[in-house]
């Protein structure tokens, strides 16, 4: 079984090749104007419309605000559906605060 998270610093060393998903609840989002470079946006209150269209051979890295409950939540239904998943510790605020880059939502 995969680890949950991962820490920022080992996330900066390894991106490539990751599934970036951006799981903040649609109100966060809107607040919002930066993602993650590549990431895709899915909404988690419809995690059952998206869950199977997932590749099942690929790492998949996911972000909320700050890594709590949505993130939590998430990765648990992904790991479910026997998917390769792990959320950033500290959400995208601590993937900031640790210097990881940034991209402005479409």
């Amino acid at each position: 079984m995969m680890e949950r998270t991962v820490k920022v610093e080992n996330l900066k060393r390894d991106f490539n090749d990751k599934l970036i998903l951006d799981v903040r609840r649609r109100s966060d989002l809107a607040n919002s104007t930066e993602q993650l470079p590549g990431a895709h946006w899915h909404d988690p209150e419809q995690i059952q419309d998206w869950v199977d269209t997932l590749p099942q051979d690929q790492d998949i890295v996911l972000y909320c605000v700050r890594g709590g409950s949505v993130s939590n939540s998430v990765v648990d239904a992904l790991h479910n559906k026997g998917l390769k998943a792990q959320f950033i510790e500290g959400g995208i605020e601590g993937w900031k605060s640790a210097g990881g880059k940034i991209e402005v939502r479409a």
